[in-house]
């Protein structure tokens, strides 16, 4: 299978070449801050102390500044959303861009962990030095009180140390419970351990404050290495014997010499002469500058989604579906949203602090304001939601009027939030795969193409939705007919094509319904041959550009990105997008 550079660098291409850079980013500026602090003459002091401890800890701590900073930028929904959805962003590349948010995220992550572990090692060792290094001559210079001081009273006793043991328990705990594996098998340790976060950079603030390495500010008074003459007559006054005999403490011993500049510290090969004494001063904290700002814009967000969801939507109705699926449909006083966003439920008789995004599956329009997501009942959470609103109802299907809404539990929305789905509509082409629940994002916008479709750019979409058993069908079997119905109507039965798959059976199965023929035409037995799929879509459009969309497992996920990236003989080119289910 021959690989499509073009089709490469518009799906995963634009990817890598980001990432490359970020990391060539970060190795810059570790390089370049741990040359300032081994060769600036303003910490030649310092660094005769603590040696390559002390650059390694600047360079790290810089690289942790730029990450801390740029972490927070990735979970600014409303911002991605904003953008998405403005003439701001007109490239589709750029806006495919966003849709790599979750990855940035978690590419800063990783790089604060990687440059934690190094920055933490390193102020061990500056911590050993700063004990047995002391300098008499510098008593400012000194973080420890006096030569041979436990190291660990620097490590518990001082802000800085203190914070930063406590920002390591901190970062392991959103660490760990960020790995797949405890997100899958228990979401809420991850949900908990994560909302640490504002713990982590309040302490982030504290930690900087202590001011511990310091910069001499006085570099033309008194250059390293320079002649003084006030220090060099002390060493050669004789001190009478009478005096020694009586304060012998205060007998002299030769002053060591100044011990030899490096290299990159000789200005020249003349000596000058100090005028004065040295002068240290602590940095100003200088994570403030790349935190506070981020950090700000966040809480803002925060706020502004609390004041948007604080009032509790009303529950129209609930519609419970085959194979544990759980149907949800509300109203809302100005809530606005587009085909394939999600929004974000919170339920606080299920949990006061746990809330769950969800795919809409149906969208307000201009003629009707109701809209709904579909759940699938697999975790604590959506077992209690379930339970709580099925409580009095026997039935599978539930719909109150409005002055009996009273028996569902208060039910708060926060979004709506952007998805890569949102472009299905702007392809002229797009095929659509789904494997079970994963077909949510689709059906909001087959809703929205059931309300009309000449609106749109998309003129032809391919929907493949594969399932394990044939109940699962029917969730929107009947979208599914009235929308083939309406084509058929408007003399444009081409403009879908409907492909069922049924992965697992005993035999020759239909979709019970005479309503459902329509369907079973359609109905196939077995998995999709995604190869010849892909090179039958290729051969039928050909030269032109496709969006591909795809919310299912992650093996047909790999295996639809290797086909888009690979290339065919009819000039056609495959675009990849992804929704995962964790």
């Amino acid at each position: 299978m021959a690989l499509s550079w073009r089709s490469w660098l518009a799906n995963e291409g634009s990817k890598h070449l980001f990432l490359f850079f970020w990391l060539s980013l970060n190795v810059w500026l570790f390089g370049k801050t741990f040359l300032l602090y081994n060769q600036g003459l303003q910490y030649y002091y310092l660094h005769q102390m603590l040696g390559l401890g002390l650059c390694i800890s600047r360079a790290s701590a810089s690289v942790l500044n730029l990450n801390c900073c740029l972490v927070l930028l990735p979970m600014c929904r409303v911002l991605l959303a904003f953008l998405r959805g403005s003439q701001k962003v007109a490239s589709k590349k750029t806006r495919r861009l966003l849709d790599k948010s979750k990855t940035f995220h978690v590419t800063c992550g990783v790089t604060i962990c990687i440059f934690s572990v190094l920055h933490v090692a390193a102020h061990l060792v500056n911590a050993l030095n700063f004990s047995e290094n002391y300098n008499e001559e510098f008593v400012t210079l000194n973080a420890a009180n006096y030569r041979g001081e436990d190291p660990r009273k620097l490590l518990f006793t001082t802000i800085p140390g203190l914070t930063g043991v406590i920002m390591v328990l901190v970062l392991f705990l959103m660490c760990t419970a960020s790995t797949y594996a405890i997100r899958v098998s228990n979401y809420d340790i991850f949900w908990y351990t994560h909302n640490l976060f504002f713990v982590f950079y309040m302490l982030l603030m504290l930690h900087v404050s202590g001011g511990v390495l310091k910069y001499q500010t006085n570099l033309e008074e008194h250059p390293p290495g320079c002649f003084n003459p006030n220090k060099t007559l002390r060493q050669n006054l004789t001190v009478p014997k009478a005096f020694g005999e009586l304060f012998p403490d205060y007998t002299t011993e030769p002053f060591p010499e100044d011990p030899p500049v490096p290299e990159p510290f000789v200005q020249n090969s003349f000596t000058r002469v100090c005028s004065e004494e040295p002068k240290f001063q602590s940095h100003f904290p200088e994570t403030w500058f790349w935190i506070s700002g981020p950090l700000c814009l966040y809480c803002v967000e925060r706020l502004y989604r609390y004041i948007r969801s604080n009032k509790p939507v009303t529950i129209t109705s609930v519609i419970s579906h085959p194979s544990n699926v759980l149907e949800v449909r509300m109203v809302k006083d100005d809530f606005e949203a587009r085909p394939g966003q999600y929004v974000i439920l919170h339920c606080p008789r299920v949990s006061a602090l746990e809330s769950h995004p969800f795919t809409l599956t149906m969208c307000p329009t201009d003629t009707k304001a109701t809209f709904g997501v579909h759940l699938k009942v697999v975790g604590d959470w959506t077992e209690r939601f379930r339970d709580l609103l099925l409580l009095h109802s026997n039935q599978d299907t539930e719909i109150l009027p409005i002055f009996q809404q009273r028996r569902y539990p208060k039910l708060y929305v926060d979004g709506p939030f952007g998805s890569p789905f949102e472009e299905s509509l702007n392809y002229e082409v797009s095929l659509c795969v789904a494997g079970g629940i994963g077909v949510t994002p689709f059906a909001s916008v087959l809703n929205t193409l059931l309300d009309g479709w000449k609106c749109y750019k998309l003129r032809r979409l391919y929907f493949i939705w594969v399932c394990r058993d044939i109940e699962s069908f029917r969730w929107f079997a009947d979208l599914l007919c009235m929308l083939h119905n309406k084509l058929w109507q408007e003399n444009r039965p081409d403009y879908i094509n409907i492909q069922l798959y049924l992965s697992q059976t005993d035999g020759i199965q239909k979709i019970i319904g005479e309503k459902y023929q329509a369907l079973n035409s359609r109905l196939l037995i077995g998995r999709p041959r995604w190869k010849l799929l892909f090179d039958d879509i290729a051969k039928c459009n050909r030269r032109k550009t496709i969006g591909v969309f795809c919310c299912g497992p992650n093996k047909i996920s790999k295996i639809l990105h290797k086909l888009s990236n690979s290339s065919n003989s009819y000039g056609t080119r495959f675009e990849y997008n992804k929704e995962s289910f964790s």
